[in-house]
C-alpha cells in the first residue's frame, strides 16, 4: 500500500461535499483509490468529482437516514465518513435569535450524530473504519463576531474525542481537522457582504501567521491523511491547518 493507492476498494461518504473543502476532498480520495459518495442538499456542474451524488440534508434525520441507504445500495459498504457540512454565523452574543442558534447547531453538530448514527453498523463491518470531522481553529481561538459559530465548533471538537474513546475498542478511528480561515465559499460570502470587502479580505489574511487564508486543497490533504490506512494508529487528534493561528504569537 502507498500514499497513490492506499484507498483501492474503499467507500468514502463526504457530507457537503459539493463545494469548497468537501469537494476537494472528494476529488483527493478519489485519486488514491476511493470510491466516493457525496451527500449534500444542492449539486452544480462546477468540481463533480464523485462517484456518487446523494441529496442530504443532515438537519433532518430521515434525510441523512436515506442518504446512507442509498450510499448502502448503490456501493455496498462505507469505510471512511468525512463530516463536513457545516454553515456559518457571524455575530456576537446579542446578535444571533434562538432559531439561528437551533438551525447552526442542529447542521454542525447533531448532523454529525444524524449521520454517523446512520452509518454506523456499515462502519462496524469495514477493517478500515474511520471518521473525520471539520472542526474550526474557533474551537481554540477567541476572535470577534463568531460567538455562535465557535460555539458550534467547540461542540465538534469535544463530540470528536468523545467519539474517538467511545468507538477505539470496536476498530473505529475518529479524527478532526480544525483549518484556519479557508478560501470557500462561504468566506467569500461573507466577505462580498462586508461594507469593505477588500479591507475585510486583507484583515481576515493578516490574522492568519502565515499572511494567507488556506486553501481547501491543503484542509481537504490533512483529512485525507487522517482517513488513510496507513494512519492506522491515529485516533483522538485534532490537527490544525490553521496558517499558525493557534499556535503562534508573533508580536
Amino acid at each position: 500500500m502507498t500514499e497513490l493507492n492506499d484507498f483501492d476498494g474503499l467507500v468514502a461518504v463526504v457530507t457537503g461535499g459539493a463545494s469548497g473543502i468537501g469537494a476537494a476532498t472528494a476529488a483527493k480520495l478519489r485519486d488514491r483509490g476511493a470510491r466516493v459518495a457525496v451527500l449534500d442538499r444542492a449539486y452544480t456542474d462546477v468540481n463533480r468529482t464523485a462517484l456518487l451524488e446523494v441529496p442530504c440534508d443532515v438537519a433532518d434525520a430521515e434525510s441523512a437516514r436515506r442518504a446512507i441507504d442509498t450510499v448502502a445500495g448503490s456501493l455496498g459498504s462505507i469505510d471512511i465518513l468525512v463530516n463536513n457540512a457545516g454553515i456559518g454565523a457571524a455575530g456576537d452574543i446579542t446578535q444571533n435569535d434562538d432559531e439561528e442558534w437551533h438551525r447552526v447547531l442542529s447542521v454542525n453538530v447533531i448532523g454529525i450524530a444524524r449521520v454517523t448514527r446512520a452509518a454506523l453498523p456499515l462502519l462496524l463491518r469495514s477493517g478500515h473504519a474511520t471518521i473525520v470531522n471539520t472542526c474550526s481553529v474557533l474551537a481554540d481561538v477567541g476572535v470577534p463576531q463568531r460567538a455562535l459559530y465557535s460555539a458550534s465548533k467547540g461542540a465538534v471538537r469535544s463530540l470528536t474525542l468523545a467519539m474517538a474513546a467511545d468507538f477505539v475498542k470496536q476498530g473505529i478511528r475518529v479524527n478532526a481537522v480544525t483549518p484556519g480561515t479557508a478560501d470557500t465559499p462561504w468566506v467569500q460570502r461573507l466577505l462580498e457582504q462586508a461594507p469593505d470587502a477588500q479591507q475585510a479580505a486583507s484583515a481576515l489574511r493578516a490574522r492568519q501567521p502565515m499572511g494567507r487564508l488556506v486553501t481547501a486543497d491543503e484542509v481537504a490533504h490533512a483529512i485525507v491523511y487522517l482517513a488513510s490506512p496507513l494512519s492506522g494508529s491515529t485516533t483522538g487528534t485534532i490537527l490544525g491547518v490553521d496558517g499558525g493561528m493557534a499556535g503562534l504569537r508573533l508580536g
